[in-house]
C-alpha cells in the first residue's frame, strides 16, 4: 500500500527547507564569530583567557535556554510558533550584535541569538521528522545539517569577502585602527539580518505539524496537511497510526515520564550521542580557526582561504550524507564517522606535536571535517529526531538538544584554558586533538554496543520497535 502512494514532493521540500532555514541561521551564527574574532577582540580590549572564551561562548549560554525553554515550548504551543519565535530573534540578535558599542552589549545580543538557535536546533529537525514519509525522513531531516553547513559555509565566504588584507605582522594598535577592527566585524554580524527576516517572514507559510495537532485533538487541520503530503489515503493511514500510539499514554510528559524505565535508555542514548557530536573536536576547528591555521603556519589572509576550504569540504560531503543516510543506515554512518576521526586525529596530533606544518595539516584538517560531515553532523540530529516516541518527543529531544549545547559551551569555553594547560601553541594542540582521539573512540564503542538502526522504519514503527528492544 505504502509504495502505491504518491507523496507531494515539492510541497515537502517547500515545508523542509523553511523550517531548515532556522538551521542555515544556526550554521550562520555559530561561526561567523570566527571570522571576526580577531577585530573585535581588539575592539573590545579582550586580553585574558577568561574575556576571550567568554566572547566565543556566551551565545551557547543561550542555546541552553532555548534548548530547555523549547521542550516545554513545542509541546504546548506546537512547531509552528516556535519556528517563527526563533526567527524574531536571530533578527534582533542580528541587529544588536552589529551594532554593539560595548562589550557588554554585544554579548546581550549573542546570547538572545543563541536563545534563537537553541529553539532552532530543537524544533527544525523534530518538525521535518514529524511530517517526512518514511522512504524519505532521513533525507529530509538532513537537510537541516545542509542548511547548517551552508550556513557555515556563508559565513565564512563573508567574512572573507569582508576582511580587508592584514598586513604581516600588524600589531594590535594597527588592527584596531583598521576598517576590520572598526567596521568590518560588524557587517560579518549584520549580514545575517537578511536571512534572518527571511526566515521569520516564511515560518508564518507552514502548517502545523500534524502530530502535534493530533496529539492536541485538532484531527481536521492535522488531516488537510497530511493529504496535501501524500493524499487521502496517507492522511487516513497515518492519522490512524498517530492515534495508536498517543492512545497508549496519554497526558503530559513530565520528568517522571522521561526517566521511566522504558525511556531512560533511549534518553541517555539520545544525550550521549548529543555530547559526543560536540566533543568530537570539530567545533575547535570551527569556533578556534585562527589559531589552529596558525600553529599550522599559515597567516590571518591564509587563515580566512582556508576556512572557505573547509566549509566547502562541509557542504560536499553533507550532500554525500543526504544520498546515503536512508541507503546505508544511520549506524553504519556513525560507526565510520567516529572511527574515521579516531585514525585522522592520531595523524594531527602526531604532526602539531613535531611541528611538522604544512599542507599536509591543512589535509588531515580537511579530511576531519569531510568525515564529520557525512557522518555524525546529519546523522546524530537524525536520530535525536526519530528516536522518542511521539508523547514525549519534545521533551526528549529538548533534553538531548540542552546536553549537546551544554557540551558544546563548556568546549568552546574551555578550549583555550585546556591548550594553554598543556603547553599551548603547537604542542597545546598537539595533546587537544589527542584528547579527542581517545574520545571518538570512546564514542565508537558507544555506538557500536548501544545504537540500534533507526532508518526503515515509520516513527510509529519505530517507537514500538525501541520500546520492545530498548
Amino acid at each position: 500500500m505504502a509504495k502505491a502512494i504518491s507523496y507531494n514532493l515539492r510541497y515537502l521540500l517547500l515545508l523542509s527547507l523553511i523550517s531548515a532555514m532556522g538551521g542555515l541561521l544556526f550554521g550562520y551564527d555559530w561561526v561567523v564569530i570566527g571570522g571576526a574574532k580577531p577585530f573585535y577582540e581588539e575592539y573590545f580590549h579582550l586580553t585574558t583567557p577568561f574575556q576571550i572564551g567568554w566572547a566565543m561562548s556566551n551565545a551557547l549560554v543561550g542555546c541552553l535556554i532555548g534548548a530547555a525553554l523549547s521542550g516545554f515550548v513545542t509541546d504546548k504551543f506546537g512547531r509552528k510558533k516556535v519556528l517563527i519565535a526563533a526567527g524574531f530573534l536571530f533578527t534582533i540578535s542580528a541587529l544588536g550584535t552589529a551594532l554593539a558599542d560595548s562589550f557588554n552589549i554585544f554579548v546581550i545580543a549573542r546570547i538572545i541569538g543563541g536563545v534563537g538557535i537553541g529553539m532552532a536546533s530543537n524544533v527544525s529537525p523534530m518538525y521535518i521528522a514529524e511530517i517526512a514519509p518514511t522512504r524519505y525522513r532521513g533525507r529530509l531531516v538532513s537537510l537541516n545539517q545542509l542548511t547548517i553547513v551552508i550556513g557555515i559555509l556563508a559565513a565564512q565566504i563573508t567574512n572573507w569577502l569582508i576582511a580587508q588584507p592584514v598586513p604581516e605582522g600588524a600589531g594590535s594598535v594597527e588592527i584596531l585602527n583598521s576598517w576590520n577592527g572598526q567596521m568590518g566585524w560588524r557587517w560579518m554580524f549584520g549580514a545575517e539580518v537578511v536571512p534572518a527576516v527571511a526566515f521569520f517572514v516564511l515560518a508564518f507559510v507552514v502548517p502545523e505539524s500534524p502530530r502535534w495537532l493530533i496529539k492536541m485533538r485538532q484531527l481536521n487541520p492535522a488531516r488537510q496537511t497530511l493529504t496535501k503530503i501524500g493524499g487521502a489515503v496517507h492522511a487516513e493511514e497515518e492519522l490512524q497510526n498517530i492515534e495508536r500510539s498517543l492512545d497508549e499514554e496519554r497526558g503530559q510528559a513530565g520528568l517522571k515520564e522521561l526517566l521511566s524505565p522504558d525511556i531512560r535508555p533511549l534518553l541517555l542514548l539520545g544525550i550521549g550521542l548529543a555530547i559526543f557530536q560536540q566533543w568530537c573536536g570539530i567545533n575547535v576547528i570551527f569556533n578556534y580557526a585562527e589559531e589552529i591555521f596558525t600553529n599550522a603556519g599559515y597567516s590571518v589572509d591564509d587563515m580566512f582561504f582556508n576556512i572557505v576550504i573547509t566549509g566547502t569540504v562541509n557542504l560536499i560531503f553533507t550532500l554525500v550524507a543526504m544520498l546515503t543516510v536512508d541507503k546505508w543506515g544511520r549506524r553504519k554512518l556513525m560507526l565510520l564517522g567516529s572511527g574515521g576521526l579516531f585514525v585522522i586525529y592520531i595523524f594531527v596530533a602526531f604532526f602539531y606535536y613535531y611541528q611538522m606544518q604544512g599542507i599536509h595539516l591543512l589535509a588531515l584538517v580537511v579530511s576531519a571535517i569531510g568525515v564529520y560531515a557525512m557522518s555524525l553532523a546529519p546523522v546524530t540530529w537524525v536520530i535525536i529526531a526519530e528516536l522518542f516516541p511521539n508523547r514525549i518527543r519534545g521533551a526528549a529531544v529538548s533534553a538531548s538538544v540542552f546536553a549537546l549545547w551544554l557540551a558544546c559551551l563548556s568546549l568552546t569555553y574551555l578550549y583555550p584554558l585546556i591548550s594553554e594547560m598543556l603547553g599551548g601553541g603547537a604542542q597545546g594542540t598537539a595533546l587537544t586533538f589527542g584528547l579527542f582521539a581517545i574520545i571518538c573512540l570512546v564514542g565508537f564503542v558507544m555506538i557500536r554496543r548501544k545504537l540500534p538502526e533507526t532508518g526503515g522504519k515509520s516513527l510509529e514503527e519505530l517507537e514500538s520497535f525501541l520500546m520492545k528492544n530498548g
